[in-house]
C-alpha cells in the first residue's frame, strides 16, 4: 500500500475510533485531474467549497506526518474558529537565500513559515478569505519554488494578513522519541529505500557542461562522484578529447548566470543504451540514488527530483529543476522522444521546456526532498538533518570538494559547518 494511501486510512481508524465518525480525509493529487494541485492555492477553493460548509478546519499533511488525532483536536479547540488561524510549527532562515528570493534580507530571521513535515492548519475563515483572493489577486511570482515559503508570504500579504501562529505540538521529532507524549503531530525521517538498490550498470548518467567549465567543474566530478557510475556521459557545446565531452550540436547560450545547453538531444543519445533510468547533472551521491529508485517501477513513465512548478493558479505545469538533477526512467525517455519533445530555440531553459513536455504526454514529475537545486546553506538546518541527501547544486562561494565531504561522501559524518556566509547575487 502507498504511504500516502496507508496514512489515510489510518487517520480514519482513529478518528473512528475517538469520535465514532469518519473525517474527511483527502490526498490532493486525487481531488481532481490538475497536477498543480500539489501547490495548495490551485486546490483551496475546491477544498473550502466541499469541506468548510462542515468543517472548522483545513490540516494539512505530508506523506512522512504522523498524527495522534486525540492530541490535534484538544490543539485546534484552543483556537475559535470564527477567527482567521495560521498554525504551524515555525521555520525561520538564518540568512538570505535564493530560494527565498533573498526576502527580509535585512533580518531573515523575523519572518516564519510552517514545516510542513510537522503539518499545519488553517482556520475555515481564513481558507475562505484565501480562496476567494486567489482568484483576482494571484502570487507575485509565477514560479513555485519553496513551496512551504511561498504559501506563508501569501497567507501573511505583506502585513495584512495574519503571520504564523507557532503551536509546540505541531512536533518535528520523531514518532520513537521520549519527549513527544504531547504532540499532536510527528515526523519520520524520509525513507529513500523501498527494497534492493537498483543495480549500477541500470543507470546511465548524463552530466551537462559547457567549455568555460571544463577547466574546474568538470574536475570536481571527476574529483568526488565520477567513480559511482558505471555509464557517464559529458555533453557540452565542443568535443574535448581529453575529457571527453561529446558535443551534441547545441550551441551553448547565456541565460542569465546559467549556462544552458538542451538536454533532449542528449536523451535521443541514450536511449540507445540500455540503461533503465538516466541522470542529468548535478553534485551527487549516486548510491543513495540507486536505493531511491528502489521505490519506482522502471516499466512505467518515471521522472524524479526536486519539484517546480510555473503559472500553476492559471493551468500552469509542474517541472524537475534541472540543477538539482533530473532521473527519467527508460519508458518516460521513450515516451518524450516519442512526442517529439524539442527545444524551440538554443536558449530555452532545457527543464521548463521538458516540464511542458511531460505535463503534455501526462508523465508525473514526482518530487523527492533529497535533490536540492541550491547549496545546502540555503536551507534549513533542521530540515537537512532528517535526510541523507541525494544531490546539491551550484559553486558558488563554497568549497564544492568539502561539501560533497561533508553532506554525499559515506559514510556521513557530523562535522563543522563548511559554508562561507556569503550573499550569492542573482
Amino acid at each position: 500500500m502507498h504511504l500516502r494511501e496507508k496514512n489515510r486510512k489510518e487517520v480514519i481508524h482513529m478518528s473512528l475510533t475517538i469520535l465514532l465518525s469518519s473525517p474527511d480525509v483527502v490526498l490532493l493529487h486525487k481531488l481532481s485531474d490538475y497536477d498543480g494541485n500539489w501547490s495548495v492555492l490551485p486546490a483551496l477553493p475546491r477544498l473550502v467549497s466541499r469541506y468548510c460548509q462542515t468543517s472548522s478546519w483545513i490540516v494539512f499533511l505530508e506523506e512522512e506526518t504522523n498524527v495522534n488525532l486525540n492530541n490535534l483536536l484538544q490543539v485546534l479547540s484552543k483556537f475559535t474558529t470564527r477567527k482567521e488561524w495560521f498554525l504551524g510549527r515555525p521555520l525561520n532562515d538564518d540568512e538570505p537565500t535564493i530560494i527565498h528570493h533573498y526576502a527580509f534580507s535585512e533580518n531573515p530571521y523575523s519572518f516564519s513559515y510552517p514545516d510542513f513535515m510537522a503539518g499545519w492548519a488553517l482556520s475555515c475563515p481564513l481558507a475562505k478569505r484565501i480562496a476567494e483572493r486567489v482568484n483576482y489577486e494571484p502570487p507575485k511570482s509565477d514560479f513555485t519554488i519553496d513551496l512551504q515559503h511561498e504559501i506563508a508570504m501569501y497567507i501573511w500579504e505583506e502585513g495584512r494578513g495574519p503571520a504564523l501562529t507557532a503551536v509546540n505540538e505541531f512536533c518535528s521529532e520523531p514518532q520513537s522519541s521520549f519527549s513527544t507524549g504531547d504532540c499532536a503531530t510527528t515526523v519520520n525521517t524520509y525513507s529513500s529505500a523501498c527494497g534492493k538498490p537498483v543495480q549500477k550498470e541500470d543507470i546511465f548518467v548524463a552530466v551537462k557542461t559547457c567549455q568555460r567549465f571544463h577547466g574546474d567543474r568538470v574536475p570536481l566530478v571527476k574529483q568526488t562522484w565520477e567513480k559511482d557510475a558505471a555509464s557517464l556521459e559529458y555533453y557540452s557545446d565542443i568535443t574535448d578529447p581529453y575529457i571527453p565531452t561529446i558535443h551534441l550540436g547545441v550551441p551553448n547560450t547565456e541565460r542569465g548566470e546559467l549556462s544552458q545547453l538542451c538536454c533532449v538531444n542528449a536523451l535521443d543519445r541514450h536511449y540507445s543504451h540500455r540503461s533503465r533510468e538516466s541522470v542529468f547533472r548535478s553534485f551527487f551521491h549516486l548510491p543513495r540514488l540507486r536505493r531511491l529508485l528502489s521505490c519506482y517501477d522502471p516499466k512505467e513513465a518515471v521522472s524524479v527530483g526536486e519539484r517546480y512548478g510555473y503559472g500553476l493558479l492559471r493551468d500552469g505545469y509542474s517541472y524537475i529543476t534541472g540543477g538539482g538533477g533530473i532521473v527519467f526512467s527508460r519508458v518516460a525517455v521513450q515516451n518524450i522522444l516519442a512526442g517529439g519533445c524539442g527545444c524551440r530555440s538554443s536558449d530555452a531553459p532545457d527543464d521548463m521546456v521538458l516540464g511542458m513536455c511531460l505535463t503534455t504526454l501526462g508523465i508525473p514529475v514526482t518530487h523527492s526532498p533529497l535533490f536540492h537545486q541550491a547549496r545546502p546553506h540555503d536551507y534549513v538546518k533542521e530540515l537537512l538533518a532528517r535526510q541523507n541527501p541525494i544531490s546539491f547544486h551550484k559553486h558558488w562561494n563554497i568549497n564544492p570538494v568539502a561539501i560533497y565531504q561533508h553532506w554525499l561522501a559515506e559514510p556521513r559524518q557530523k562535522r563543522p559547518h563548511l559554508l562561507t556566509k556569503t550573499r550569492e547575487e542573482l
